[in-house]
């Protein structure tokens, strides 16, 4: 029985050649599998038939979009998902939900291999090949432009030999990948870190230098997920969707930074993600307003584990399935409403409501009405306090004061 492999397809140049390129070196049939994770662009039926034009003897497309924004995006809003606290994980998100469909085809059609388009330098192998042994450890991994030296030139000279249906063209100044909750910009003179991005690079937000009126919008949560949009009810996928229209509309949500990679290398990265933005600046401070105070500072800490494992291929690890339960209990008082005004590349909090506050007016003002007890604060500072005193007291004893230095500007009569 001849071997068979499933192939992560673009419907771009390197995988449409890696159709062809596997077969000759491996002898095996490829089945080409698409999913849509809001990435725009071909139509996935026109993105089928050119697999199956270019060799494929199956070709499996998928819409994940709804998928991809409730059974991912939404997770990573709940643990407010920000890498280095700032990029929101828009490529480490979408490989899960892509890997689920991998391995989902290759038992359908038989595969004992997942082949996907990344090169060694970078965290996406990581986290194909981690997910899919993760869910089934019994497929074989296989990376064309690492294992089999699928350079571009030769892709071209392929594609060209063989009269691929598929455009080819040595000029192509970044390798950009996008969908629904962001777009990621790399290589090209964006390598050379002191080169600022062009306009070109921006696809999801306009120039926040010229905005327009600003725009102001009440988000509605319930339990951490987004219900509504100025009282309109939407799913999570619209939610991201308008979002990333009106923040976008405001140049909401640009990135540029070096982060560290998983491989050990540091790279530089120019993000668009204005809807993931706008959306976990409005979740914050609901929390702010919902979330205890001991296990916000708590949530804080598994946030960041939760996100490393995110971004280093660990969405099926035991421990992400861990932090999940954590994050998700976090989440059942995260009810009410945030207003956002998304303006001039900002997305700032001006309001926030919710049914379950534990914002206590009474109890926080300074006028007329205050119902909290000043007299209890003494009592409770000398109680807070003392074993730092007492601490305090030994340094003294055993002659380790605090040096406070000269008394520079004191003067006595």
């Amino acid at each position: 029985m001849t071997e068979r492999v499933v192939l992560a397809y673009s419907g771009g140049l390197d995988t449409s050649v890696a159709i062809g390129w596997i077969a000759e070196a491996t002898g095996a049939e490829v089945i080409a599998v698409a999913v849509d994770v809001g990435q725009g662009g071909e139509d996935l039926e026109v993105i089928r038939r050119r697999a199956l034009d270019c060799g494929a003897v199956e070709a499996y497309v998928a819409d994940a979009r709804d998928e991809f924004a409730t059974e991912y995006c939404m997770p990573a809003l709940k643990a407010n998902g920000l890498y280095l606290d700032r990029y929101p994980l828009v490529s480490a998100l979408s490989r899960p939900v892509i890997v689920k469909h991998l391995v989902r085809a290759a038992r359908q059609f038989g595969a004992t291999t997942v082949a996907h388009g990344c090169t060694g330098k970078g965290n996406d192998q990581v986290r194909f090949e981690v997910g899919i042994t993760s869910l089934a450890p019994d497929l074989k991994c296989l990376a064309p432009v690492r294992d089999l030296a699928l350079t571009r030139d030769k892709a071209i000279e392929y594609a060209e030999k063989h009269r691929l249906p598929i455009a080819t063209t040595k000029h192509n100044p970044f390798s950009i990948d996008q969908n629904v909750w962001g777009r990621a910009v790399e290589t090209g003179f964006l390598e050379d870190i002191w080169n600022g991005p062009t306009k070109d690079v921006y696809t999801y937000t306009d120039d926040p230098t010229f905005p327009p009126v600003a725009d102001e919008v009440v988000v509605t949560f319930e339990q951490g997920v987004p219900v509504a949009l100025d009282g309109v009810a939407v799913t999570p996928l619209q939610a991201i969707q308008e979002m990333n229209r009106r923040a976008g509309a405001q140049g909401v949500g640009r990135i540029d930074i070096v982060e560290d990679r998983l491989v050990g290398i540091k790279s530089r990265e120019v993000y668009e993600a204005p809807g993931a933005i706008a959306l976990i600046a409005a979740h914050q401070e609901l929390e702010n307003v919902t979330v205890e105070r001991e296990q916000a500072r708590f949530k804080r800490q598994v946030e960041q584990r939760w996100t490393e494992l995110v971004y280093d291929g660990q969405w099926f690890s035991p421990l992400k399935r861990s932090l999940d339960v954590f994050v998700e209990d976090t989440q059942r008082y995260v009810s009410g409403d945030v207003r956002l005004v998304l303006h001039g590349g900002r997305a700032t909090v001006t309001g926030r409501r919710s049914d379950a506050s534990l914002y206590d007016f009474n109890l926080a003002t300074y006028d007329t009405g205050d119902t909290f007890d000043q007299s209890a604060a003494r009592g409770f500072i000398e109680i807070y306090g003392l074993s730092s005193k007492l601490a305090a007291a030994r340094d003294v004893t055993f002659g380790n004061a605090p040096d406070l230095g000269p008394a520079g500007g004191l003067t006595g009569a």
